[in-house]
């Protein structure tokens, strides 16, 4: 990604369910693509970083919740990297995520993608949060656009999802009108197939404060839609009849590689 400076992203979360029910949503949404070693070495422009504001990126919300005095959540993604072996990702990192709005936090998935010097990806970590305060992270070593990589399901998200089964994730990196445009997919499969298709797409462009302040105007309360969402789809599940599952003890691993 050759662009400077932290971005906004303007795009879609899509989601579709195949079995024992079909059940299908997109959303239009926003969410930030934030360059981390840079945002340590200067300012982060218009966004608001580890301070109060109506949109923000706090370093707590990431990682193993340490404070930007500590480092933040750059130096823990960088000691994970080392502890797996990587270390050729002294390259840019950049965050995909949702910001913290009105002080609320919750970010389903956010994604990492740690690049070597010349640009190309060393590691992208899935970080993946469920409603019941647990996080648990998917390493992918070695990634490559347009290019599919598979890792076990070891982690509960949701209720009507049992912990088996495998991800398939596949990133692209495209231009849209002049514009650098991303997309992460992350498929579900189990015994039977595939069970659920995800994916998280957008344009991009700088995190201006023209572009916050559209981003306040379309989606003023965006987090607490997210969450309100994922109730709101799993009373529709539940009232399909779709199985649910009770939630397993979080696996004794942080990261699954």
């Amino acid at each position: 990604m050759n662009n400077t400076g932290a971005m906004i992203g303007w795009g879609q979360v899509r989601h579709t369910r195949h079995r024992p029910a079909h059940h299908v949503f997109a959303y239009p949404t926003a969410f930030l693509m934030l360059p981390m070693r840079q945002l340590q070495s200067r300012r982060a422009g218009a966004l608001a970083v580890n301070r109060r504001a109506w949109f923000a990126f706090h370093d707590v919300d990431h990682g193993d919740g340490r404070s930007a005095a500590q480092g933040g959540a750059l130096a823990w993604l960088d000691e994970l990297l080392q502890r797996e072996g990587i270390a050729d990702a002294s390259g840019e990192v950049w965050l995909q995520c949702f910001p913290r709005v009105l002080g609320h936090a919750f970010k389903p998935v956010s994604f990492w993608y740690a690049q070597r010097q010349d640009g190309t990806l060393a590691a992208i970590v899935a970080e993946v949060n469920n409603t019941f305060g647990e996080r648990h992270c998917y390493l992918l070593p070695a990634p490559q656009y347009g290019h599919t990589q598979r890792t076990d399901k070891v982690f509960h998200v949701s209720p009507f999802c049992d912990v088996q089964g495998h991800y398939e994730f596949r990133f692209m990196r495209t231009q849209h009108l002049g514009q650098p445009r991303v997309v992460a997919r992350v498929d579900h499969a189990d015994a039977e197939g595939l069970l659920i298709q995800t994916s998280w797409s957008g344009t991009l462009e700088p995190a201006s404060r023209n572009a916050l302040r559209r981003v306040m105007w379309r989606f003023p309360l965006l987090t607490l839609g997210v969450v309100f969402r994922i109730h709101w789809h799993a009373l529709r599940l539940w009232l399909k009849k779709v199985p649910f599952w009770r939630k397993p003890q979080a696996p004794h691993q942080f990261v699954t590689r």
